[in-house]
């Protein structure tokens, strides 16, 4: 039920205060989920439209990779960047900044001209990226008691694995059909409709007192941080070199028709889908073993897929086995609630 202003009634769906917390963090991690949606989608589409990329700038497949490389650069620049200079800022008003920075990066993407444009174009939309994963997680960890705090991030999450389940196949076949320029255009389109979310079902909350950009520099002093950040580039960082370069390793070494790449994307989302929902859950359980049994499964499944790159079924069952396992890492090392500022920073590396 809502509000003639649009907004969700919460006190009409129930006199019980605990019902009425659980309604008000349910549209909340709609509202987020959906920029996840969003992102998740721009991000990972250029992945299966890089032969179309480079056949019409024309460039190398490698070349066209360097789109990847630049946005990547721009995640990794701007969560920590962003976390110093937006210290003082409320986190409604910053999502809000973040999720129009998104769109309006996907809107110049579609429109940009050539290979260098599209390189800077491609890093400035990465810088909100990190940024956005980091304080949407510290708001949908707020509205929920300590012991639920990473299950509340993994639901959040559902929309970055939808993504990779429905967006990025949708996009990759839009791009396909009518050129890739017209994926960054349904990106900037869910952008615009995720800051509508945010505005209407986000709670308004004051800046974090006591936070300034001196405090959040004086974080990178801390070993935890350093050690978190470490992890998270050394997990994310094997399956992304395997990922931005998968639909050229099916297509050209495994032989599989360029049609079929919208299912294989497709394929990497119900991975997702399913570490998002199993990692929430042992995450709570024993955080520090969850992510350390999931750094080894990935070592030894991405190991594999240099035997399987060529057999385009062994190949996808590899990738399958390797995206669940980083979803698990990810929800883990998300879902610490003993380190907010190294989570927030953290997000740098939810890229290839």
């Amino acid at each position: 039920m809502t509000t003639r202003s649009g907004r969700p009634d919460v006190a009409a769906t129930s006199s019980d205060p605990r019902a009425v917390q659980v309604s008000r963090s349910g549209w909340a991690e709609l509202a987020l989920g959906v920029g996840g949606f969003g992102i998740g989608t721009g991000e990972f589409v250029i992945m299966g439209l890089l032969p179309n990329v480079a056949g019409e700038l024309g460039i190398s497949v490698p070349g066209a990779g360097h789109i990847v490389s630049a946005y990547a650069l721009g995640v990794v620049i701007g969560a920590p960047l962003i976390a110093v200079i937006a210290a003082r800022w409320s986190r409604h008003r910053l999502l809000l900044a973040l999720m129009g920075c998104i769109a309006a990066g996907s809107f110049a993407s579609a429109l940009a001209p050539g290979y260098l444009s599209l390189i800077a174009v491609r890093f400035v939309a990465g810088l909100p990226h990190g940024a956005y994963f980091g304080v949407a997680s510290l708001v949908a960890a707020s509205l929920v008691p300590a012991n639920e705090r990473a299950r509340a991030i993994g639901r959040m999450m559902l929309g970055l694995t939808g993504a990779t389940l429905a967006g990025v196949p949708l996009a990759t076949w839009i791009g396909q059909t009518l050129g890739w320029h017209a994926a960054f255009v349904l990106v900037g389109a869910i952008g615009v409709l995720t800051c509508a979310l945010i505005f209407r079902c986000v709670p308004r909350a004051g800046p974090v007192k006591g936070a300034s950009p001196a405090r959040e520099l004086r974080a990178l002093g801390r070993k935890q941080v350093w050690l978190t950040l470490g992890i998270g580039s050394v997990g994310f960082g094997g399956l992304f070199c395997v990922y931005s370069y998968i639909t050229p390793t099916l297509t050209q070494v495994a032989g599989l028709p360029e049609r079929y790449v919208p299912f294989v994307l497709a394929v990497f989302g119900v991975g997702m889908i399913l570490g998002n929902l199993i990692g929430s859950r042992l995450a709570d359980r024993a955080l520090m073993r969850t992510i350390g049994g999931v750094l080894i499964w990935n070592a030894v499944v991405l190991s594999l897929f240099s035997i399987t790159a060529r057999h385009a079924w062994m190949a996808m069952i590899a990738v399958l086995l390797a995206v669940a396992g980083l979803l698990i890492f990810a929800v883990s090392l998300a879902g610490d609630g003993r380190n907010a500022r190294s989570r927030a920073l953290a997000g740098s590396f939810e890229s290839p």
